[in-house]
């Protein structure tokens, strides 16, 4: 089969479909018209499905082998306002797909669809993984532990997301860590309140914080070699009522990226030591709170080559994009190739002649969608290519 030239005949399907899932964007856990608008979809082509993870969607394609693979799209919005003019933008207000969930999921329901006509020649089965709630919490953990790669036991998974800074009928791949951990934290630095005329009455934790946050960058500027990247960042902080009262305390709230299972540990610890060293140092004490939030994202290097491999007979080498640096940002996509020899890659979508320029958690986000027809071919052929050339 042609994979893309059986996707473009169902452009205006595909596109129709994207629109309508961007006019009613839904937040994680929320998606409840967005998983009733996938299980119609399957249905209609005749696909097995099943609820999981709350509003997470996960359906099976069964062809006749013994290898799985598995296709995953997340289904999100962001709590953004959408401030696009044009016929298909949100109509719930404060609420926008902002970072192409939407697209996602459209790509991956196209490829269901062409991989539903070749069933018969699937060698195994290919498992659609719709994904809630990637923005906040990472739905992902969640299917994990309610089975979603298991019954039938998937082999390997594929990602993929939309990407405005590549063209759109390329793509881009990473090799290795493609996405930071992250570790959320906050922290209470507790002194003494007092009159702002009487500071030595007081413990002061405004001053306490201040000297606490400068502190804390050195673990970045002075802890970390130039050349491994990571970041913490502080973005929030409060304490205190009246510009004349030393409060009793303040809490800092932010997070830390790092790319190495290795580094991340290191600097867990050095987090504590900074934090409760500096706060003791001035009379005040500290209580921290930090939790592992994502894991980093890695690559699997075969599966890489894979996607290389079919990418070329489908779009052409000249199309693909090979990206150096990995993200400091963070990827629910992440426990899926913790789990399961995984490969992420990116769709591009931009076009700067129609204007499609802006980043994604933008509020004026949109994608090329002329990308619709190629993110589903690829899906499908990778996914015919795991079950059916002996990868």
């Amino acid at each position: 089969m042609d994979f893309y030239k059986e996707a473009l005949g169902h452009k205006e399907l595909l596109v129709n479909m994207r629109r309508d899932l961007h006019r009613e964007p839904e937040l994680g856990f929320e998606e409840y018209k967005t998983s009733e608008k996938i299980k119609k979809f399957l249905d209609s082509i005749g696909v097995e499905y099943q609820s999981i993870a709350k509003t997470g969607v996960k359906a099976v394609i069964r062809g006749k082998g013994d290898k799985i693979v598995a296709l995953r799209a997340d289904m999100d919005a962001l709590p953004i306002q959408d401030k696009k003019e044009c016929p298909y933008s949100s109509q719930i207000g404060g609420r926008m797909h902002a970072c192409g969930h939407d697209a996602h999921v459209t790509v991956l329901l196209g490829a269901a669809m062409i991989l539903k006509i070749m069933e018969k020649e699937l060698k195994g089965n290919v498992v659609l993984m719709f994904e809630p709630a990637e923005e906040t919490v990472g739905g992902a953990r969640y299917m994990i532990e309610e089975g979603v790669l298991e019954n039938p036991h998937v082999d390997a998974v594929i990602g993929l997301h939309v990407d405005e800074s590549l063209k759109s009928g390329t793509i881009g791949l990473k090799p290795g860590v493609v996405h930071a951990a992250s570790n959320p934290f906050a922290v209470k630095i507790k002194g003494k309140g007092a009159h702002g005329a009487h500071p030595d009455m007081g413990i002061d934790p405004v001053t306490i914080s201040c000297n606490v946050i400068n502190a804390l960058q050195t673990l970045i500027s002075r802890e970390t070699s130039p050349t491994e990247p990571a970041a913490l960042t502080v973005g929030s902080i409060h304490g205190g009522t009246a510009e004349n009262i030393i409060p009793d305390e303040v809490e800092i709230k932010g997070t830390m990226r790092t790319l190495s299972k290795e580094h991340r540990e290191r600097l867990k610890v050095r987090f504590k030591e900074v934090v409760e060293g500096v706060s003791s140092s001035m009379r005040g004490i500290a209580e921290i709170s930090m939790i592992d939030g994502y894991p980093c994202l890695y690559n699997d290097d075969s599966m890489l080559e894979f996607v290389r491999e079919t990418a070329s007979g489908l779009i052409g080498g000249s199309n693909i994009a090979d990206i150096v640096n990995p993200s400091l940002g963070v990827e629910s996509f992440a426990y899926f190739s913790m789990s399961r020899p995984s490969v992420f890659y990116f769709l591009g979508c931009g076009n700067k002649d129609k204007g499609i320029i802006h980043p994604a958690h933008n509020s004026l986000f949109d994608i090329d969608e002329d990308c619709l027809p190629v993110g589903a071919a690829l899906q499908a052929a990778l996914a015919y290519g795991f079950l059916n050339n002996n990868k």
